[in-house]
This record gives structure tokens, C-alpha cells and sequence, in this order.
């Protein structure tokens, strides 16, 4: 078997001969035991439809004698070497290949369409099926689980659980989502996103394992699925002491509902959200979140509206449940330390996984081993501390220093000499979680300007400088800064804009903080595609349909101005690729919409002009600092910051 990755291939089909990376033909580390060079060449193959076939199987036994259609050449350097002359032949990479197959299964726009593709097994009928192809029955039920469904804060409470154990010192796996940037976000080992290596390997295993065992009654795993399923074989092959499952959407109907025997399950807060799917009334909204309920396990929620407890309640007492209601962490247990992800709200969901963390503990007989002899009846031990204030969670409560449009000092701190463009960035897109994103985005803007908790980040956006707890670092002369604060949006079609953009604008009026201006841009990102943090961004899309950000922008002018001031034929205008440069400081007393003039708001074609605009801008206007709050999509969020780290 080859081992060394560092080879190019040179593959002759169908009369077109050329070099190929070893690791494009091969990406799952060419483990060929069972596998025909057919299979393998199936990752060539984007849309899982077509196969580039050969004559020649590869055996249990290897290559043998056979003579293969390909030569293997001198091993290259190094895999740098691999990339470079990939990217001169014009080849994406294994993992973009990777992508491209994983793409093959979204099988709608909107999440929670179409997804019975099968008229004689339901979702979880085949989840199982899927799951005993790849022989995971037994390993999903050896995985020690915590299980956690809500509607808002159940990734930050499954993201602080992680956090939490990993101090205490055990290995962990997280499977969260959706992600930002790259779909390997939603896998962690130990903390970190899984390698592009590993992902790989497994994902390409799962693949071939699947494919091989199709039938008209079971077809390919729509996305969620497959990595749902892909997350089960990454802990169980990694042997992880400690698996925490974010529910995806919903609880009962859910691909993750397929876990028999957690440890423990918790319950984050409930409200309106996934109406169209799961009911429009807060008591069938918490029926579905209580599925993942299960006999005698222990559970946990935090407080919770009447309608909501009741049902969870029910529930546990058929079930014989231990079921326990969690008070927000008080913040004096933190023992001067500050939770890592930033809001009013985290204390509720920290609150949560502490009690998690706690039963898990518990019921695998950890806890008397690592605290015995710790006085932990009052206080929190100090790797729940430590999680506490380390754990992190892109596009929540995040805060991105953009130093790409300011000049620095030596120390790398933000000069005098050209403006402030800071990112706050927070995917709330309900009415509760854009509550929240509110009332931090006001308590951040206006001590952010005190604290120093924060350093800027590099254009690069380098890790440990994307996370922060809700502070900006004060630079030079800041006391001369004029601040503005503009709201960047854009939310799905599915979602009321008449509740979220009031709920958004009257939380932060009640603090005293209110936008100059708001734009409304598109998405980059679809739902018809799986990309890396490495794809291609778009400067803009001339034929992205704007229908809906006009309709947020009428919204918006509404909540401005009291009424409906727009006139029928302005509401389809053709948005500019950037704002007029006048727009941020122009006079909002000048908006006249009903004439098609703008000020108070404006509707961009293109997110990354938008982004270059705002650049341009404080370059241009050293006496500002520009304060954009980013929110409504997790989608648009992780545009920001994919955009952002370029």
C-alpha cells in the first residue's frame, strides 16, 4: 500500500492523460481493502451520479501484479509542493472535493424541506439504517452523551459543557451547527475544529460505506444527516470520553434523536422560532424539544414561560425523568473571572451546562474522583471556572477589531491616524435571541471604549484574537472619536421582519442606543452549496434577486418615520453596489422615501463592497469610529467574518 502522500499521479481515461495530486484521486489515505479503483475514483465524481470507471479492481491484497492505467511518479517534496501545482494545473483540492460531494446531498433551500425522501421509512427509520451500515450501533451506544435541544443557547450551552469537561480532563467531542465558515466547525476533538486530514478520512470512509448500500428505499442521507452520522463515526473512532450533541432543529424528529441512552439531556430556552416546521404556538414548539427526553435519564432546563414548562414538565413525569429547573450562574462564582462568551443570557446557559457537567460527572462516577477532597458545595471547582471563561463560539457575541482599515502602532494597537471600524458580531435570529444581541450590543458600545480586554485583530483575524468578552481596546486619542453605529442585516424569508427589526431597534433605544443608518445586504453563502473557509467569495451577484432586502428596508423606514412612507415604485429600485459616500453622514431629517431618497437606510447588492466601503470610509474620516452591528443570519455573520479574515 502507498503511504507517502507526497506523490502525483500521472491517470490516463478516456484518452486525456495528465498529473493529478495523489490525495484528489485518494482522499480517504488510500485504506484500499475493499475498495475498486472505481470507488476510489468516485471523488473526482461532484455530483455522486457519474463514475469515472476503470477495468482494473484493486483486491483485498493490495495492487498485486495488475497493471494500473496510472504511473506513480517521484514522490515530491512536500505537500506544499502538491498544492502549488494543483492550483497551477487548475484542480480544486481533495478537500474542495470533499465539499463539492457533500453539496450533492442538500436537497432544498430552506432548511427542513424536503427531507422525507422516502415514502417507506421515515427520517429516524433511516438514520438507524444508516447508522447500521456503518456498523456504529454499538460505539453510539457506548458514547458517554450529553444531548442538549432549545431554541436559543443551546450551542453556547453545549460549547461551555465542552469547555468545562475538556478542564476537568477528559476527551471531548462536540457537534454543534450550523457553521460559519467551514463545515469541519461543527466537529471538535479536544477543543479544536478536526483536521482537514481527519475529516477527510472519515468523511470519504462514510461515504463508500453509504454509497455501496443504496437501494430505491434508501437513498444518499440529505446534508444534516450524513453529518450526523459522520459526527457518531468521528467520536467513536477517536474513542472521546465525553460526546455533547446539539440537537439541530426541533428535538423528536431530529436526525440526532437516534441516541438511545444519554447520560444526561438539558433543555435551553424555548420560544417562536422553526415555526413553519414545528408548530406556531410555544406548546408544540417545547413538544418538539422534549423528545429528546428519555426514560430515567436526568434532565435539566432553565427557567422557562408557563406554556413551555408545563409541556416539559408532562413529559419528564411520564418518562419518571429526574427533572431539575436551573437558576442562571450567579456571577460571583466565576471568582473575579469573566464568562468567555459575552451577555446577560450566557449566565442562563452557563448556569445549564454547569448542571450538565455536574450530572455527567455524577452518573460516570467522576466526580468523587476529581473533587473528593475539594470544597465544591458552594463554590464552582476550578475547572468549571476555567471552562467557563475560555470556552468559545464564533458569531455569538463576538467582537472583530478591524484593523484592515486602520493604521497601528509598534504594540499593535489601533493608531490616531485613520478611524475605528469594529465588528460586533451576533447571529440572533429570533425575537428573544435579537433581544439579547440588543441589550449587549448597547452595554458594549458604550463601556467598550473603557475597557481594554480586547487587542485589535490582525487583517488575518488570527484565533486567539477573534474571541472576546464583549470590550474593545482603547487606542490612541479615543477619547476624540465620534462614534456611529450602523446596523448591517439581512434575515431567511421565513421570519417576520415586522418583530424582529422592532424588537432589535426599540431594546436598544431603551438603552440609549440608536443606529444612524442601516443597510440591508444578501447572503453570500446558499443552501445550495457546502463551502471551505478557503472558497472563493464573490464581489457581487448581478442577478441575486433584492426583493427581500427592499422589503426589509420598507420595514425599516416604517419603524423610522412612523408610517408607511414608501412609495409603490421605489420599493423596486435597483440598489447600488455601495451606499452614496454623502450616506453616512448625511442628515436623517433629509429622508424622503416617498420620493426615493434615502438616509436612513440603504440596500447593497454586494456584502463585500459593502465591507470595503466601510473600510474606505474611516481610512477617509480619522475622527470616526464606525460601530457595525451584524445580525439577523448566522449565514450573513459568518459572510463578515469569512470576508473579514481575507
Amino acid at each position: 500500500m502507498l503511504k507517502n502522500k507526497n506523490l502525483f499521479l500521472r491517470l490516463e481515461l478516456g484518452g486525456v492523460s495528465g498529473f493529478y495530486p495523489r490525495e484528489h484521486l485518494f482522499p480517504s489515505k488510500l485504506t484500499c481493502a475493499g475498495f475498486c479503483l472505481s470507488a476510489c475514483l468516485d471523488a473526482v465524481d461532484l455530483t455522486g451520479d457519474r463514475r469515472l470507471h476503470s477495468p482494473v479492481q484493486i483486491g483485498k491484497k493490495g495492487f498485486g501484479d495488475r497493471k494500473l492505467p496510472f504511473q506513480v511518479l517521484e514522490p515530491m517534496e512536500s505537500n506544499t509542493t502538491i498544492q502549488e501545482n494543483a492550483y497551477n494545473l487548475g484542480l480544486p483540492s481533495a478537500y474542495d472535493t470533499a465539499m463539492e460531494t457533500l453539496s450533492s446531498l442538500i436537497t432544498s433551500k430552506r432548511r427542513g424541506d424536503g427531507s422525507i425522501r422516502s415514502a417507506k421509512y421515515d427520517k429516524l427509520e433511516r438514520m438507524l439504517m444508516y447508522i447500521k451500515i456503518l456498523g456504529l450501533e454499538e460505539h453510539i451506544a457506548g458514547l458517554k452523551i450529553i444531548h442538549v435541544a432549545g431554541t436559543k443557547g443551546k450551542g453556547s450551552t453545549c460549547t461551555f459543557c465542552e469547555a468545562i469537561l475538556r478542564e476537568c480532563g477528559f476527551r471531548t467531542g462536540l457537534f454543534t451547527s450550523p457553521h460559519l465558515i467551514d463545515v469541519r466547525e461543527r466537529f471538535r476533538l479536544d477543543g479544536m475544529d478536526i483536521s482537514e486530514e481527519k475529516f477527510l478520512h472519515y468523511f470519504w470512509e462514510c461515504w463508500h460505506q453509504l454509497k455501496e448500500n443504496l437501494t430505491n428505499d434508501l437513498p444518499m442521507p440529505p446534508l444534516f444527516q450524513f453529518l450526523t452520522v459522520l459526527a457518531f463515526k468521528i467520536f467513536a473512532c477517536e474513542k472521546v470520553d465525553v460526546a455533547i450533541i446539539e440537537v439541530g432543529l426541533g428535538g423528536i424528529r431530529d436526525s440526532t434523536n437516534v441516541i438511545k441512552n444519554p447520560v444526561v439531556c438539558g433543555v435551553s430556552p424555548l420560544g417562536m422560532d422553526h415555526m413553519e416546521i414545528l408548530g406556531d404556538t410555544l406548546e408544540q414548539i417545547a413538544s418538539h424539544k422534549a423528545g429528546i427526553l428519555k426514560p430515567q435519564v436526568p434532565a435539566f432546563t432553565v427557567p422557562q414561560l408557563s406554556e413551555a414548562m408545563d409541556v416539559l414538565q408532562k413529559k419528564a413525569m411520564e418518562l419518571k425523568v429526574p427533572f431539575e429547573v436551573v437558576a442562571p450562574l450567579d456571577h460571583r462564582k466565576l471568582k473575579g473571572k469573566k464568562l468567555s462568551l459575552s451577555g446577560d443570557h450566557q449566565f442562563t446557559n452557563a448556569g445549564l451546562a454547569v448542571a450538565l457537567c455536574k450530572s455527567w460527572l455524577q452518573t460516570t462516577g467522576n466526580w468523587a474522583k476529581l473533587f473528593q477532597h475539594d470544597d465544591v458545595e458552594d463554590n464552582l471547582p476550578e475547572a468549571f471556572v476555567q471552562g467557563l471563561s475560555t470556552a468559545r463560539l464564533s458569531g455569538r457575541a463576538q467582537i472583530v477589531y478591524d484593523s484592515a482599515s486602520a493604521s497601528s502602532d509598534t504594540a499593535g494597537r489601533p493608531g490616531s491616524s485613520s478611524g475605528d471600524l469594529i465588528f460586533y458580531l451576533d447571529g440572533a435570529h429570533s425575537p428573544e435571541s435579537l433581544e439579547a444581541c440588543a441589550r449587549w450590543f448597547s452595554h458594549t458600545v458604550k463601556e467598550g471604549a473603557n475597557q481594554s480586554s480586547v487587542s485589535s485583530s490582525s487583517s488575518k483575524l488570527q484565533t486567539e484574537e477573534v474571541w472576546s468578552n464583549g470590550h474593545v481596546q482603547a487606542g490612541k486619542n479615543e477619547a476624540d472619536k465620534i462614534s456611529k453605529q450602523i446596523l448591517l442585516f439581512n434575515c431567511m424569508d421565513v421570519r417576520d421582519p415586522k418583530i424582529l427589526l422592532p424588537t432589535l431597534v426599540d431594546t436598544c433605544a431603551s438603552s440609549g442606543t440608536y443606529f444612524s443608518k442601516a443597510i440591508f445586504v444578501p447572503s453570500i453563502s446558499t443552501y445550495g452549496k457546502v463551502t471551505s473557509g478557503s472558497s472563493d467569495i464573490p464581489l457581487e451577484d448581478p442577478s441575486k434577486d433584492l426583493t427581500w432586502q427592499f422589503n426589509l428596508q420598507r420595514v425599516w423606514e416604517k419603524i423610522i418615520h412612523g408610517k408607511d412612507c414608501l412609495r409603490k415604485s421605489s420599493e423596486m429600485q435597483i440598489a447600488e453596489s455601495t451606499p452614496p459616500r454623502r450616506f453616512i453622514d448625511e442628515d436623517m431629517s433629509n429622508c424622503k422615501p416617498s420620493d426615493g431618497h434615502f438616509a436612513c437606510s440603504a440596500v447593497v447588492s454586494s456584502l463585500p463592497m459593502t465591507i470595503n466601503w466601510l473600510r474606505d470610509y474611516v481610512k477617509e474620516n480619522p475622527s470616526f469610529r464606525i460601530q457595525v452591528l451584524v445580525t439577523g443570519s448566522l449565514h450573513l455573520v459568518g459572510d463578515v467574518l469569512k470576508l473579514l479574515r481575507r
